[in-house]
């Protein structure tokens, strides 16, 4: 490390103390992805071999700790407890991001094979490698492939099972939660339209739609083609803005800058 210039030696201690990785494994990772910190953090996670090796043993041991006792599955008080283990918030958006990773299909409950394979792929086996990694997978939401994909998981996992459409209620929380990480202006106008004027589930296309208008139009519609294929919820949404002159066309207000980029 004593030949390491001061940045370098920084993002090195850093991805250490992140990914409890050795010395070797970092510089390995973050040399293949030229020093930038992120880009190691996929090369460590997406390649089995540089990361810790997870004791099957110590896996069903975690298991055990949180699986409900009348079935085998990790349930919503199984899922408490080790949020309370983690000093993690339940409504924290970090437990989307571990659900992502296990491929739940259900909003609070692991089964088995979700639970011991997210962890696999983690490289977690342990509650203290489960804290370390805390960081990292928060972190994933500033990525933008990463947060689409994150954002469209979301919908099938939040929704009732055997319905098709997202509950109204549950898809306006799931909205707030998600675009406070990554911040839209237009966040709560979008909200308060939906209870007023839609108060209906929501559709798989208009969910997916919404992230594409967020990342294509400006917060105040100057770039917004009316002729363009949006699904009709959100024309009448720019409808409700203009008529309500929450926004006028091409206005140059100071919009929040941490709006979602392209």
């Amino acid at each position: 490390m004593s030949k390491l210039g001061r940045g370098h030696r920084d993002k090195l201690q850093q991805f250490i103390a992140i990914t409890g990785a050795s010395e070797k494994v970092a510089l390995q990772a973050l040399k293949a992805s030229e020093w930038h910190l992120e880009g190691a953090f996929d090369v460590f996670y997406s390649q089995p071999q540089l990361r810790s090796f997870t004791d099957s043993r110590h896996l069903e041991e975690l298991y055990n700790r949180y699986k409900d006792p009348y079935a085998d599955m990790i349930s919503a008080d199984g899922i408490s407890s080790l949020c309370n283990d983690l000093q993690v918030d339940p409504q924290d958006i970090v437990m989307l991001v571990l659900s992502w990773h296990m491929k739940a299909a259900t909003m609070c409950e692991f089964s088995k094979q979700e639970f011991i394979g997210g962890l696999q792929a983690l490289g977690i086996d342990s509650l203290d490698k489960f804290r370390e990694r805390i960081p990292y997978m928060r972190s994933e939401l500033k990525d933008e492939q990463k947060f689409r994909e994150i954002y469209n998981f979301a919908f099938a996992w939040a929704k009732e099972k055997g319905q098709k459409s997202l509950a109204l209620d549950t898809a306006i929380g799931m909205w707030q939660l998600l675009f406070d990480e990554r911040k839209w202006p237009l966040i709560e106008h979008w909200c308060q339209f939906l209870q007023v004027r839609h108060n209906k589930a929501i559709s798989r296309d208009t969910w997916s739609q919404l992230l594409e208008f967020v990342r294509l139009v400006d917060p105040h519609l100057s770039n917004y083609d009316a002729e363009g294929a949006w699904p009709y919820l959100i024309d009448e949404f720019v409808e409700y803005l203009l008529e309500n002159c929450i926004v006028r066309r091409g206005q140059s207000e100071d919009w929040n800058q941490n709006r979602v980029l392209a």
